[in-house]
């Protein structure tokens, strides 16, 4: 199961006890998965759509809790969300489709005739665990979440733009939440990409086993990009170690060739011949060859000498 549906179904399975949090959630919901058709004489049919059984069934639940209507369930194949079934939840006018639509601020009076609203009613907002909750009804509607092991990404998608705009201002009244919008084709996208922002958002909408799961892979990912970091870093420093030690061997033959090894004190004898010896080998091990051993920086000042010796001929 994918990290977005599992997401999904721990949400789902959040249980809202608060009135003013049920009513938010609700109106998240339909506003971002709801279609609204009209059926004459001021009558109105809800259809809200989601892939997710889950989601469905929640949904189900909590407008009966709430408005004390049972929604209908139905399922349709061979639509444009891929393969499976796409199931819907239906609110006619028998179970108080028009009520529902001015309570979640969808349906208002203007000028003395009912009009379909755009954007966000922000009367459901008032406070945090309300922004929460409608928060966690949007995402269920049409929200995504990347696998943090392959990458960061959360959104959430709307057709409207003036309830994109909204719904990014509803995630940044969020502490570290800055979110953006973009447009692609008849859509708008409202997103975060910082991995520590998707994080947050898991945490917003309470999803707290999914946030911890999140958490353990950026972990287990920095340590896997700090063990490549740290072996690459090993690389290197025998890369650099190797190159030193040939340019050594190189000065030492220089010497050898001009002036000869004899022309060398005693101790820059030993440390020629046991460079040329040894040309792979690293200072510290090279050192421990010495009887007695030398410290790394005694066979380094060593080598130097014989590179300035080499350097002058």
């Amino acid at each position: 199961m994918s990290f977005v549906s599992e997401t999904k179904n721990e949400l789902a399975r959040i249980r809202t006890e608060k009135e003013c949090c049920k009513i938010a959630e609700i109106a998240g919901f339909i506003r971002f998965s709801g279609s609204i058709f009209f059926m004459g004489g001021e009558k109105y049919r809800i259809v809200m759509k989601t892939p997710n059984l889950a989601v469905v069934r929640h949904y189900k639940s909590l407008i009966n809790d709430y408005f004390r209507v049972d929604p209908e369930i139905g399922a349709v194949t061979g639509t444009s969300f891929g393969k499976g079934k796409m199931y819907t939840l239906t609110l006619g006018p028998e179970t108080l489709s028009e009520m529902i639509l001015r309570e979640v601020g969808i349906l208002m009076a203007r000028a003395g005739r009912n009009s379909i609203t755009d954007g966000i009613y922000d009367e459901l907002l008032r406070t945090k665990c309300c922004r929460r909750s409608y928060l966690r009804g949007a995402f269920l509607a049409s929200g995504t979440i990347s696998n943090p092991e392959k990458s960061h990404h959360f959104e959430i998608t709307t057709t409207s733009q003036a309830t994109a705009r909204d719904l990014r201002r509803l995630m940044n009244t969020f502490e570290d939440i800055s979110a953006r919008i973009v447009e692609r084709k008849n859509r708008y996208g409202v997103y975060v990409k910082a991995r520590e922002q998707v994080a947050d958002m898991l945490g917003i909408m309470g999803a707290s086993s999914q946030y911890f799961e999140y958490q353990d892979a950026m972990i287990k990912k920095d340590m896997i990009t700090h063990a490549h970091r740290a072996e690459n870093l090993d690389n290197a420093n025998i890369d650099k170690a190797l190159q030193a030690a040939q340019q050594q061997v190189e000065w030492i033959k220089r010497i050898e060739e001009s002036a000869g090894l004899s022309s060398l004190s005693p101790k820059l004898q030993e440390a020629a011949q046991m460079r040329l010896e040894h040309p792979d080998a690293g200072l510290e091990e090279l050192g421990q060859m010495f009887n007695p051993p030398l410290s790394k920086s005694g066979i380094n000042n060593r080598l130097r000498r014989l590179e300035q010796i080499a350097r002058g001929l």
